[in-house]
């Protein structure tokens, strides 16, 4: 088990690079779904696997060999890098969990906060208009979810320019891209490695926005204007605080959303998407595999641990 149980740890390192690589070639959509499962199929296979060393690390511990009835001389292959890596595993471990545990609930203060500071303000449906001249928006999630726009960005948008920022917000709304981002964030607070994933899935989240607004529209150039005229907006008034969970049309790499939308389809080739996709599919495979093997062999190994504390029948005295 203790070579089995490393490859889901070092997978990511692998994946990471070749997942950046690959999500250009997907649509939006694809790309944020594929991301996304990817970072939290690798992320809960890392976690499954300092688990299984701290536990079997833990096993050898008299106490704990006693409590399941253990014999610690038939446990493990005996390797003397097991107690070693599982003190390791567990510090690890227990530090990735806080760091998890402490990143959702700040996430979900933040959302809290959110809408509490909206309750009274001037609203039309899901719109809601907040007093403040730094120009902004955003999809905040919630019950209900909301649109928030400021006064200093409705000044700086044309009406059509609007209506494709509203547009554009509620496509995070209703696609609940939060949930897609806050899946990124617990990714890469498990695994470090993937923290690479993070702006891969926003930058996908936010085409996939865009190309929604485009076919509310019916215009790809109006929705190009109206997003790089927003981001600008904003650039240059500053940043106005907001949850790391709001999805918002100024995020990420403007110009290269603008240019996908004024850009025609090219035609892509399938064969470089499918052998990604395949690649990508062996490394979950893998990395799932290892992890399995990993548990049945230490599974097997605490069998007969306790088999050797049966009392043999007819034995001495």
């Amino acid at each position: 088990m203790i070579y089995a149980v490393w490859l889901p740890l070092l997978m990511p390192f692998l994946a990471v690079p070749v997942a950046r690589r690959g999500a250009g070639q997907l649509s939006p959509r694809s790309a944020a779904w594929a991301l996304t499962a990817l970072a939290l199929i690798l992320a809960l296979a890392g976690t499954a696997s300092l688990a299984l060393l701290a536990l079997a690390g833990a096993l050898h511990l008299p106490f704990v060999a006693r409590i399941g009835h253990l014999s610690p001389r038939l446990l493990g292959d005996g390797s003397p890098a097991t107690v070693p890596a599982a003190v390791l595993a567990a510090v690890a471990l227990a530090g990735l969990g806080a760091l998890a545990l402490g990143r959702t609930r700040r996430h979900l203060l933040e959302l809290r906060a959110a809408q509490r500071q909206l309750r009274g303000k001037a609203s039309a449906g899901d719109l809601c208009v907040r007093q403040d001249d730094r120009p902004d928006a955003y999809a905040l999630p919630g019950r209900p979810g909301r649109v928030v726009v400021t006064t200093g960005m409705l000044r700086a948008l044309g009406a059509q320019e609007r209506e494709v920022l509203f547009a554009h917000e509620r496509a995070h709304l209703t696609g609940r891209h939060h949930l897609f981002l806050a899946a990124a964030e617990l990714a890469a607070a498990l695994h470090p490695a993937l923290r690479g994933l993070r702006a891969p899935v926003s930058y996908a989240l936010e085409r996939w926005a865009d190309e929604s607004a485009a076919r509310a529209t019916g215009d790809r150039a109006l929705t190009a204007r109206a997003v790089g005229r927003a981001a600008l907006a904003a650039h240059e008034a500053g940043s106005a605080p907001r949850p790391r969970l709001s999805l918002t049309a100024t995020a990420g790499p403007v110009p290269r959303r603008v240019t996908a939308l004024l850009s025609a389809p090219a035609p892509r080739s399938r064969l470089l998407p499918r052998a990604l996709t395949c690649l990508l599919l062996c490394c979950v495979a893998l990395s799932a595999t290892a992890t399995l093997d990993a548990a049945t062999d230490l599974h097997t190994g605490i069998e007969i641990a306790q088999g050797e504390q049966a009392p043999v029948p007819g034995g001495g005295h």
